[in-house]
C-alpha cells in the first residue's frame, strides 16, 4: 500500500509548475508543496503501520523496545515488585540515551517509589538517575532534592559523597568557582571507582563549570576526557558541539575542525553511522563559518548520503533540509529541486528500511498497554488495600468485642466471687444460738445455786473463746495452731458444763508444722459441738472425744470420733427445736465447704458415719483439707 501511495504522488507531482520556471516564488512554492506531500506520505504510511500493529499483523523489521516489552511482560505476569522496578530502570535508561528525558523521569519515579517502599539498596542509584534527568530538563529544585535523598540512603560512602557534591553544585548555581570544586571532587572520587559513564558525566559537569569561569583550555580538556570515557553517541555529539563552540568563540576554527575530524575518524572505525552524520554536519557548519562553501556543500552531500544509508528517515529529512537550504543560499534552486525529487523517488525504499518511523508509534502503543497494566495493578492494589482495611477493621472489632466480653465475664466472675466471699463470711460469723443460749443458762444456773466461783470461771473461759473467735472472724484461713487453740478452748468450756460426761484427746501428727500450715477457720468446731451435745451428753457413762490431725500426701485428714449414743439414738431423743438446729448446723458446714471449694479451687471433702462395731456406738466425721502453707 505504501509503495503504490508513493508512486501515485510522484506521478501527480509531475503536473506541478515546470522546473524551468525561474520565479523564486514559484520554485519555493513547489518545494513547499512537494515537502508537504512527503510529510503526508510519511504520516499515511505511519498510520497504516500503526493500524497493522494494532490489528495484530506482522511488524516486519520494526522492533519494539526490548525494555518496553520486558516491562509490559513483567506487569502482565504480575512479577515481583523488585523485578518490575528493574524493568522501569532499564526502560528509563534507554529513553535517557535517546534524550527522552521527560518519559525517563516518569519511569524512574516509579522505580524509586518501589525501592523506597521496600527500603531497597537500589533506591540510591534510582534516585541519582532521576536527579540527572531532572537536571537535564533544568528542574533544579527536584534534582537537588533527589541528589540529597540518594546520598542519604546510599550505602557506599563514595556514592554518598558524589550525590552530596552534585546537590551542593546545583545549590551554588550562581557560583562557578564552587561548582568547579564540587565537580572536581566528583571526578577524583569516580576515577577511583572505574565507572566510565559516571566519569564521563563528571568530566562534562567539570567542563561546564570551568567554561562558566572562562577557563576555556581546562574546560576543553575536561570535555575531551568526557568523550574518551563515554560510548554514548548522543553524548559524544553533544560534547563535541560544546568544544566546537568554544573553539569558534576563540576564533580557533581549525582546532575545532581537527577535533571533529578525529571524532569522525573514530566513528568510521566503529562503523557508527549516527555519529558520522552528526560530525559531518558539524564539520560542514565549521567550514561555513570559515567561508568555504565548496567544502560545506560536499560535506552536506556526504551527510545526506550517510543518512540514506542509515535508513533513518528523520535524519535523512534533516540532512535534506540542510542541503537544500545550502543550495538555495547558493542560488542553485534546480539542484535543490533535484534533491527533493531524489528524496521522493527513494522515499518508499527509505520508509521500508526505517524502523525508527514505526518504532516511536509502536512504543506509544506499548507504553499505552503499560499504563493500562499499571492502572489495573493500582486498582488491584487498591482493592486489596480496601479489603485488608475491612479485614483489619473486622478483626479489630472482634478483638474489641472479645476484650469487652472478657472484662464483662471477669467482672461478673469477680462479683460472683465477692458475693460468695460475703456469703462465706456471713456463714462463718454465725454463732450457734443454741450454744449461746445454753451457755447463758449455765451461768444463770451457777448463780441460782450460789456457785459464784464456777460462774466466774465459766464466764472467763466463755469470754476468752468469744474474743478469739471474733478476732479471726474476718479470715477464711487461720494457722492450724490457732484453730487447735480455739477448739481446745471450746472443749474446755464444754467440759465445765458437762464435767462428768466426757474427756477429749487432741492427737496431732508430729509431721505437721502447726504454725505454717493453714486450714479453713472454724470448720471443725460445729462437728465437735454435735459430738458433745447429741452424742456424749446422753451417754450413761463418761465418754471419749478424740480429734486426730494426720498429714497425708497432699492433704490433712481430720478425724473426729466419739463413743456417744450414735446418730440413730440421737435422732430419737431430739426435740423439734433441736432437729431444726442440727439441720441448720450441718447445712451451714456443707455450704461453707462448697463456697471454699468454688472460691479457692480447693478439694475439701466431708464424710459422716455411725460407728456400730462389736456393740460399740458412736460417730465418726472425716474431713480432708488441702495442705496449704502460709503465704
Amino acid at each position: 500500500m505504501g509503495h503504490h501511495l508513493v508512486k501515485w504522488y510522484i506521478e501527480w507531482v509531475k503536473y506541478l509548475p515546470a522546473r524551468s520556471e525561474k520565479s523564486y516564488f514559484a520554485v519555493e512554492s513547489m518545494i513547499m508543496v512537494r515537502y508537504c506531500i512527503c510529510i503526508f506520505i510519511l504520516l499515511g504510511l505511519l498510520s497504516a503501520a500503526t493500524a497493522q500493529d494494532s490489528a495484530g499483523g506482522k511488524r516486519g523489521t520494526f522492533p519494539v523496545s526490548k525494555a518496553a516489552k520486558a516491562l509490559r511482560k513483567s506487569l502482565s505476569n504480575n512479577d515481583d515488585e523488585l523485578q518490575t522496578a528493574g524493568k522501569y530502570e532499564a526502560l528509563a535508561k534507554e529513553l535517557t540515551d535517546k534524550s527522552e528525558y521527560a518519559k525517563a523521569e516518569e519511569y524512574l519515579k516509579k522505580a524509586l517509589d518501589i525501592y523506597t517502599r521496600l527500603n531497597h539498596k537500589d533506591a540510591a542509584a534510582a534516585g541519582r538517575a532521576l536527579a540527572k534527568v531532572q537536571e537535564m530538563q533544568n528542574k533544579i529544585i527536584p534534582a537537588i532534592q533527589n541528589y540529597q535523598s540518594a546520598g542519604d540512603v546510599a550505602i557506599d560512602k563514595s556514592l554518598v559523597n558524589i550525590n552530596l557534591n552534585d546537590a551542593n553544585r546545583l545549590r551554588n548555581n550562581s557560583n562557578p568557582r564552587a561548582q568547579t570544586n564540587y565537580a572536581q571532587s566528583n571526578v577524583d572520587i569516580i576515577e577511583k571507582t572505574g565507572k566510565k559513564e559516571e566519569a564521563a558525566d563528571a568530566y562534562k559537569q567539570l567542563g561546564n563549570s570551568l567554561l562558566l569561569e572562562n577557563n576555556t583550555s581546562d574546560a576543553i580538556a575536561s570535555y575531551k576526557k568526557a568523550i574518551e570515557k563515554t560510548d554514548n553517541t548522543r553524548e559524544i555529539a553533544d560534547i563535541s558541539k560544546k568544544i566546537s563552540k568554544v573553539y569558534v568563540e576563540g576564533n580557533n576554527i581549525d582546532a575545532a575542525i581537527r577535533m571533529n575530524e578525529a571524532i569522525l575518524e573514530k566513528a568510521k572505525q566503529e562503523d557508527n553511522i549516527e555519529l558520522q552524520i552528526d560530525q559531518v554536519r558539524e564539520l560542514a557548519q565549521l567550514y561555513t563559518t570559515k567561508n568555504l562553501p565548496g567544502k560545506t556543500g560536499s560535506l552536506l552531500e556526504e551527510a545526506y548520503a550517510l543518512a540514506f544509508k542509515s535508513g533513518n528517515t528523520s535524519k535523512t529529512k534533516d540532512c535534506l533540509l540542510a542541503l537544500t537550504r545550502y543550495y538555495r543560499e547558493q542560488q542553485k534552486e534546480a539542484v535543490a529541486m533535484t534533491r527533493y525529487d531524489d528524496f521522493l523517488h527513494r522515499l518508499d525504499t527509505l520508509i521500508r528500511t526505517d524502523s525508527s518511523l514505526v518504532d516511536a508509534s509502536l512504543f506509544d502503543i506499548t507504553e499505552g498497554k503499560i499504563k493500562d497494566l499499571e492502572r489495573e495493578k493500582e486498582l488491584q492494589l487498591a482493592l486489596i488495600s480496601n479489603k485488608n482495611k475491612l479485614n483489619y477493621f473486622l478483626i479489630a472489632s472482634i478483638l474489641a468485642m472479645v476484650v469487652l466480653l472478657f472484662f464483662i465475664v471477669r467482672s461478673l466472675y469477680a462479683i460472683k466471687i465477692k458475693n460468695k466471699k460475703i456469703a462465706l463470711q456471713s456463714l462463718r460469723r454465725e454463732m450457734n444460738p443454741h450454744f449461746i443460749f445454753n451457755s447463758l443458762n449455765s451461768v444463770n444456773q451457777y448463780i441460782a445455786e450460789n456457785k459464784e466461783v464456777e460462774a466466774n470461771k465459766y464466764l472467763t473461759s466463755y469470754s476468752g473463746l468469744m474474743r478469739n473467735v471474733m478476732e479471726h472472724s474476718n479470715k477464711d484461713f487461720v494457722p492450724l495452731s490457732t484453730e487447735i487453740e480455739q477448739l481446745k478452748s471450746y472443749l474446755d468450756l464444754e467440759q465445765l458444763r458437762f464435767s462428768d460426761k466426757f474427756i477429749y484427746i487432741l492427737d496431732i501428727d508430729e509431721a505437721l508444722d502447726t504454725d505454717a500450715v493453714m486450714i479453713p477457720n472454724m470448720l471443725i468446731q460445729p462437728h465437735l459441738e454435735n459430738a458433745v451435745w447429741h452424742g456424749l451428753r446422753y451417754k450413761a457413762t463418761k465418754g471419749l472425744l478424740r480429734v486426730t490431725f494426720q498429714k497425708q500426701a497432699q492433704f490433712i485428714q481430720v478425724v473426729i470420733e466419739d463413743d456417744g449414743i450414735g446418730l440413730t439414738e440421737s435422732r430419737k431423743l431430739k426435740t423439734i427445736h433441736q432437729k431444726a438446729y442440727q439441720s441448720r448446723g450441718i447445712t451451714n458446714t456443707t455450704e461453707r465447704i462448697s463456697l471454699l471449694n468454688d472460691i479457692y479451687h480447693l478439694h475439701i471433702r466431708l464424710q459422716m458415719e455411725e460407728i456400730t462395731l462389736e456393740g460399740a456406738t458412736g460417730t465418726r466425721v472425716v474431713l480432708q483439707l488441702p495442705l496449704m502453707d502460709k503465704k
